[in-house]
Protein backbone atom coordinates (compact mmCIF):
# COMPACT_ATOMS: atom_id res chain seq x y z
CA UNK A 1 0.00 0.00 0.00
CA UNK A 2 1.36 3.38 -0.61
CA UNK A 3 1.51 5.98 2.29
CA UNK A 4 -1.17 7.61 2.12
CA UNK A 5 -3.28 5.52 0.01
CA UNK A 6 -4.47 5.75 -3.39
CA UNK A 7 -5.42 9.42 -3.93
CA UNK A 8 -1.77 10.20 -2.20
CA UNK A 9 -0.18 8.02 -4.98
CA UNK A 10 -2.36 9.44 -7.78
CA UNK A 11 -1.20 12.81 -6.74
CA UNK A 12 2.22 11.77 -6.70
CA UNK A 13 2.18 10.59 -10.34
CA UNK A 14 0.55 13.50 -11.22
CA UNK A 15 2.86 15.67 -9.87
CA UNK A 16 5.92 14.29 -11.63
CA UNK A 17 4.70 13.12 -14.85
CA UNK A 18 5.52 15.74 -17.23
CA UNK A 19 3.97 15.37 -20.86
CA UNK A 20 6.08 14.11 -23.48
CA UNK A 21 6.80 16.91 -25.84
CA UNK A 22 6.70 14.87 -29.23
CA UNK A 23 3.46 13.17 -27.94
CA UNK A 24 2.01 16.91 -27.46
CA UNK A 25 2.87 17.59 -30.88
CA UNK A 26 1.09 14.83 -32.28
CA UNK A 27 -1.87 15.42 -30.05
CA UNK A 28 -1.66 12.09 -28.50
CA UNK A 29 -3.90 10.90 -25.79
CA UNK A 30 -4.77 7.93 -23.33
CA UNK A 31 -4.19 5.74 -20.85
CA UNK A 32 -0.94 3.98 -20.41
CA UNK A 33 -1.76 0.81 -18.12
CA UNK A 34 1.51 -0.30 -16.10
CA UNK A 35 2.06 -3.65 -13.73
CA UNK A 36 4.88 -3.04 -11.25
CA UNK A 37 6.30 -5.40 -8.47
CA UNK A 38 6.23 -3.70 -5.11
CA UNK A 39 8.86 -6.14 -3.40
CA UNK A 40 8.79 -7.51 -0.01
CA UNK A 41 11.21 -4.65 1.52
CA UNK A 42 8.70 -1.90 -0.39
CA UNK A 43 10.60 -1.00 -2.97
CA UNK A 44 9.44 -0.93 -6.39
CA UNK A 45 11.32 -3.80 -8.81
CA UNK A 46 10.01 -4.49 -12.18
CA UNK A 47 7.91 -2.24 -13.86
CA UNK A 48 6.16 -3.38 -17.09
CA UNK A 49 3.41 -1.65 -19.76
CA UNK A 50 1.00 -3.50 -20.18
CA UNK A 51 -1.36 -1.58 -22.19
CA UNK A 52 0.44 0.73 -24.61
CA UNK A 53 -1.03 4.00 -26.04
CA UNK A 54 2.61 5.24 -27.62
CA UNK A 55 6.24 4.87 -26.85
CA UNK A 56 6.64 8.08 -25.44
CA UNK A 57 3.75 7.94 -23.01
CA UNK A 58 5.14 4.01 -21.90
CA UNK A 59 8.44 5.63 -21.24
CA UNK A 60 7.45 8.70 -19.23
CA UNK A 61 4.59 6.64 -17.21
CA UNK A 62 7.40 3.76 -16.56
CA UNK A 63 9.72 6.60 -15.28
CA UNK A 64 7.29 7.99 -13.01
CA UNK A 65 6.91 4.71 -11.78
CA UNK A 66 10.12 3.93 -10.92
CA UNK A 67 10.44 7.25 -9.36
CA UNK A 68 7.93 6.09 -6.71
CA UNK A 69 8.81 6.25 -3.26
CA UNK A 70 8.96 3.31 -1.22
CA UNK A 71 5.13 1.74 -0.57
CA UNK A 72 4.19 -0.70 2.76
CA UNK A 73 4.93 -4.18 1.66
CA UNK A 74 2.18 -6.20 1.67
CA UNK A 75 1.96 -9.10 3.59
CA UNK A 76 0.65 -12.99 3.91
CA UNK A 77 0.51 -14.62 6.62
CA UNK A 78 2.46 -12.22 8.89
CA UNK A 79 5.85 -12.55 6.19
CA UNK A 80 6.50 -9.09 3.90
CA UNK A 81 5.82 -10.48 0.05
CA UNK A 82 6.19 -9.05 -3.44
CA UNK A 83 3.09 -7.68 -5.11
CA UNK A 84 2.12 -7.06 -8.29
CA UNK A 85 0.23 -3.84 -8.85
CA UNK A 86 -1.66 -2.34 -12.22
CA UNK A 87 -1.48 1.45 -12.27
CA UNK A 88 -2.96 3.32 -14.79
CA UNK A 89 -1.42 6.25 -16.01
CA UNK A 90 -3.64 8.68 -18.08
CA UNK A 91 -2.27 11.45 -20.38
CA UNK A 92 -4.85 13.80 -21.04
CA UNK A 93 -4.04 17.58 -22.91
CA UNK A 94 -5.41 20.46 -21.73
CA UNK A 95 -7.57 22.71 -24.24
Amino acid sequence: MFPGGDAALMKYISSHLQYPAMAQDSHIEGTVVVQLVVTNTGKVGEVKVVRSVDRNLDKEATRVCRSLPNFVPGRQDGQAVNVWYTLPVKFKLQQ
